[in-house]
């Protein structure tokens, strides 16, 4: 496999990215739409990192940072391409802009159903925090 291509995301990426998403992650978001994808972009440009080979989309991370943590969310592998080190390319990629944004840890959304992503993210040195639980409340309106 020739190494992927990692790029940001621009707006002009958001219907493939969505596309991809239905088809090669696991569950939804209640963010996984036009608006939301936008939202993340015009804020946070750097933050959506695309994954290509030949100029198809084959993977994605959002590395955030909020100016006190860095987040990685929404890291998907297109099932054809799994298990040949592209989840750990953009997991690099990812790790780079947090050391340029002075990180000290990331914290990682992973599905606790999701068991072969936990391979892929233990594979790149991470690890459950048992002690803390995610607790959300959704917006609406």
């Amino acid at each position: 496999m020739s190494d992927p291509y990692i790029r940001h995301a621009t707006t002009g990426d958001i219907d493939a990215v969505l596309r991809f998403w239905g088809e090669a992650a696991e569950g939804t978001s209640i963010s996984d739409d036009h608006a939301g994808v936008a939202r993340l972009i015009e804020r946070d440009p750097q933050a959506l990192l695309l994954a290509e080979l030949d100029g198809a989309l084959v993977g994605t991370v959002i590395a955030g940072f909020d100016g006190w943590r860095c987040s990685a969310y929404r890291l998907a592998v297109h099932p054809g391409h799994r298990r040949r080190g592209l989840a750990r390319a953009l997991l690099a990629a990812a790790e780079e802009r947090f050391a340029a944004l002075g990180w000290r840890r990331v914290d990682a959304m992973v599905l606790v159903r999701n068991e072969s992503a936990h391979h892929a993210w233990r594979a790149a040195g991470y690890g459950p925090e048992e002690r803390w639980r995610r607790w959300v409340k959704p917006l609406t309106g």
